[in-house]
C-alpha cells in the first residue's frame, strides 16, 4: 500500500542520507529503506527530487554523490517498522563531480546553520528537507560540465549544447530539473562518469586512445539498456571501444559475474573477436569496487541480449 504526501503543495526536496557500507536495504537507484521516525520527512518527498549524501566520516566519501525522485513511500514487505522510499525509474543520476559538505566556498548545504550561523543538529538527521536554493547549487556543482568529455560527434554536440545554454549554472530551479530528465544531457554526464571510472580504457581490449583534441575514444556502453529498463549508474554501464560496443549491444560478447569475457558461438568470426580481447580474458575493471559492474546487470544482459 502506497502512503501518499498529502497535498501536492506540500511536496519538498530533501537529502537522503546513504553510506556504501550501509546496514539498511538499500539500492539508491530503486529504493531507501528508512524506520518510521522518518516517515513524515521521507512522504513530504514524494513527488519530488531528493539529493543522496554519504556522511564525511565515511572514508574516501563521495559526499553529495546523486539526484532521484522519489514516486511513492510503502511500507517494507520484509521488516517490521520499516519502510521504502522507491526511487521513479529514470530519474537517477550519479554526479560525475564529487561535492563536499564544506567546499571552497563553504558550506553547500547551508539548511542546516542555526540562526548563529552554525551548524546545527539537523545535520547529523539521516532524512532532511532541502531547499531549492541548496538543491541548485549541489546540481550545479554535482553536474558541472568538462569539455574534454563532450562528445566526439560535432553535430551532436551542437545539439547537446542547444539544450543546454550553458554548463549548468542555470538561472531558474525548471530548467535544473528539465535538465534532469533529458536523454542527451543524462547521455553525456553517463559517459563522463564511465569514462572517468575505467580511466579512459577499453574494458575488453585494454586499449586507452586519445584522439588529436585530446578526449578519449572509448564509449560508454549501458550493459541494461535504459530503454530496457536499465539505469543511468555506473554500475549498470562498462567502457568500450567502438567495435566492442556494438558487440557487446548485439550480443557478440558478454561477461560472466567475475568479468570473464565471453564469446557467442553465433559469431561469424569468433577468431577475429578473441584477437581483440587483452591477454587477460577478463574485462578491466575500475579501481573502486563500488564502480565494477554489478552482477545483476551482467546477468540481465547474458539473458537478453547475450547469444549462448
Amino acid at each position: 500500500m502506497a502512503l501518499q504526501s498529502g497535498c501536492k503543495n506540500l511536496m519538498t526536496k530533501g537529502i537522503f542520507v546513504h553510506r556504501t557500507d550501509s546496514i539498511y536495504d538499500d539500492s539508491p537507484a530503486e529504493r531507501y529503506q528508512f524506520p518510521r521516525q522518518y516517515l513524515t520527512r521521507v512522504s513530504a518527498c514524494i513527488g519530488d527530487w531528493i539529493i543522496y549524501y554519504e556522511p564525511r566520516k565515511v572514508r574516501d566519501t563521495r559526499g553529495y554523490f546523486a539526484v532521484a525522485k522519489v514516486a511513492e513511500v510503502i511500507p517494507d514487505p520484509t521488516a517490521r517498522d520499516m519502510y521504502l522510499a522507491l526511487i521513479e525509474p529514470g530519474t537517477y543520476l550519479d554526479f560525475p563531480n564529487r561535492v563536499s559538505f564544506n567546499g571552497p566556498a563553504g558550506l553547500v548545504e547551508r539548511g542546516v546553520l542555526n540562526e548563529e550561523g552554525k551548524i546545527s543538529g539537523r545535520a547529523q538527521s539521516a532524512v532532511r528537507p532541502l531547499s531549492t536554493e541548496d538543491f541548485n547549487r549541489i546540481i550545479d556543482l554535482g553536474l558541472a560540465e568538462d569539455d574534454s568529455f563532450l562528445p566526439r560527434s560535432d553535430a551532436t554536440c551542437e545539439i547537446v549544447q542547444a539544450e543546454m545554454p550553458g554548463p549548468f549554472p542555470l538561472e531558474v530551479e525548471r530548467d535544473r530539473v528539465t535538465n534532469l530528465g533529458s536523454r542527451l544531457v543524462r547521455d553525456r554526464l553517463f559517459r563522463r562518469r564511465v569514462v572517468e571510472a575505467y580511466d579512459a580504457r577499453c574494458a575488453v581490449t585494454g586499449l586507452k586512445l586519445i584522439n588529436g583534441g585530446g578526449r578519449a575514444e572509448v564509449e560508454a556502453a549501458h550493459i541494461r539498456p535504459v530503454d530496457r529498463g536499465g539505469p543511468d549508474i555506473v554500475t549498470n554501464g562498462i567502457a568500450l571501444s567502438g567495435t566492442v560496443h556494438w558487440m557487446f549491444d548485439r550480443g557478440l560478447i558478454g561477461f560472466s559475474d567475475d568479468l570473464e569475457i565471453l564469446v557467442s558461438r553465433q559469431a561469424n568470426d569468433p577468431d577475429s573477436i578473441h584477437s581483440l580481447i587483452n591477454k587477460t580474458r577478463f574485462a578491466i575493471p575500475p579501481l573502486r569496487q563500488l564502480e565494477r559492474p554489478h552482477p545483476a546487470f551482467l546477468a540481465w544482459h547474458r539473458e537478453h541480449c547475450f547469444k549462448q
